[in-house]
């Protein structure tokens, strides 16, 4: 991070990446200087309200961000800057979008947890629009326009006020990723309750990771004058770009048991601040993550260290279990909504767990049509996940494993959502391998 006295001093002359926080509250117009130059700039953590007129003078611009801020109004200058395609404004005030605000160039757009009870229809201009982040409004409808987006991705319209999912979510080509718990129409079932774990019980012992909804710490657990190690996940309370913890929690149990899962023992009980949590088992040691979340440069889709290499073993694995497991989520009515590698840990042998339900979602599986529907978006993110697979296995396409593979990737990601295979249907293709 720089300092705003050194941008006064013109120490950052041909800067082309520039953050600043510092408790600002206008603009500062050094930047301008800068405007050869500057790509990314992020001023997020101040306490901006506006933006200056000629904005657009940063006509290098291509990533902009601004959240926790005090705007009120997403500023419509922003489409003055013929480059910019990331825009995040996450957590300010906005209650207003004005059309001019929305960039055509944009690609990938973040409104999380402001005010917005309304989105201009000339959201459907923005041809681009990858992945569109609006969890944490006050939104009662989506603009039809939308439909429009046939590049949209990934969407995130979570703890809203919609009375309905648009028919039309149905017809986008590319969607693949969907969060909407915490909606009118969306209805958390009564889930059986876990057994209690007294707090009291649980000796934390290190921090293990940290995301949107929530803190994972290895934890002792005393029963009886055994000592058990765990796992701890302490949810944050607030609103994620995902949804709501409450509801990713109730998720999770109502998963239920599979091979696939990190197996949950318990609830918390009588944590001193009275905070949600979940006791699950260990991982072994000899996991990890098989792959890295988006960059800003691959928006939608997961990156990967440069050596993650994969045996035939480990994708037939891979492909097996995340299969078998979305079969029996969508069973239960639960979409995932974030199936991505990122979210698998494998071994060497092809051993895999899934997880992270910070974008699950319950829906009413009497509605077969609706179920069909979000079952098969799931499914192109299925394809993805394929496609992912083939391409780390970095040699050619041979064999009847990986050609079956093959073809599956390339019926999951048809942009006709109805020609789609279901997860059972892939289950059973996969279980002739």
């Amino acid at each position: 991070m720089q300092t705003l006295l050194q941008l006064q001093n013109g120490e950052l002359k041909g800067t082309v990446e520039l953050k600043l926080s510092e408790n600002l509250t206008d603009f500062p117009l050094e930047i301008f200087e800068l405007a050869d130059t500057l790509e990314v700039l992020d001023l997020s953590f101040n306490k901006l309200s506006a933006l200056p007129a000629d904005f657009g003078r940063l006509s290098k611009l291509r990533i902009f961000f601004c959240s926790e801020n005090h705007f009120k109004t997403m500023p419509a200058v922003l489409s003055d800057c013929p480059l910019l395609d990331i825009v995040g404004f996450k957590s300010n005030q906005i209650d207003t979008i004005p059309a001019m605000a929305l960039n055509r160039n944009l690609r990938w757009l973040i409104l999380t947890n402001n005010n917005i009870g309304e989105l201009p229809e000339e959201i459907g201009l923005c041809k681009r629009l990858e992945k569109l982040m609006l969890s944490g409004n006050r939104l009662a409808t989506l603009p039809g326009k939308l439909s429009q987006c046939e590049n949209l991705a990934l969407l995130r319209i979570a703890a809203n006020k919609l009375h309905e999912l648009p028919s039309w979510i149905a017809t986008m080509p590319k969607l693949a990723w969907i969060a909407f718990s915490g909606n009118n129409f969306s209805k958390t079932p009564a889930v059986e309750k876990l057994s209690a774990i007294n707090w009291h019980d649980l000796e934390i012992s290190h921090v293990l990771g940290e995301g949107a909804s929530g803190i994972i710490s290895k934890a002792n657990r005393t029963i009886s004058d055994e000592i058990q190690e765990v796992a701890v996940k302490i949810f944050k309370g607030d609103v994620t770009s995902d949804g709501l913890p409450e509801d990713e929690m109730m998720a999770y149990i109502a998963a239920g048991f599979h091979p696939g899962l990190v197996n949950l023992i318990g609830q918390i009980a009588l944590h001193p601040e009275d905070k949600k949590g979940l006791v699950m088992e260990l991982i072994p040691h000899h996991f990890y993550n098989l792959g890295l979340p988006p960059s800003l440069a691959s928006c939608t889709r997961d990156v990967f260290p440069k050596d993650r290499r994969l045996t035939v073993q480990q994708v037939l694995g891979i492909a097996k279990t995340i299969a078998s497991l979305a079969a029996q989520l969508h069973e239960a009515g639960i979409m995932h909504g974030d199936l991505y590698a990122h979210n698998t840990l494998i071994d060497d042998e092809g051993s895999t767990l899934f997880g992270d339900f910070g974008a699950a979602s319950f829906y009413n599986q009497l509605d077969s049509q609706l179920g069909a529907a979000l079952q098969r978006i799931e499914v192109r993110a299925y394809g993805y996940l394929l496609d992912d697979l083939l391409t780390l296995h970095a040699q050619p396409i041979a064999g009847t494993a990986l050609e079956t593979i093959s073809a599956l990737r390339t019926a999951c990601l048809l942009p006709d959502n109805q020609k789609r295979p279901g997860f059972k249907d892939l289950v059973a293709a996969l279980a002739k391998i």
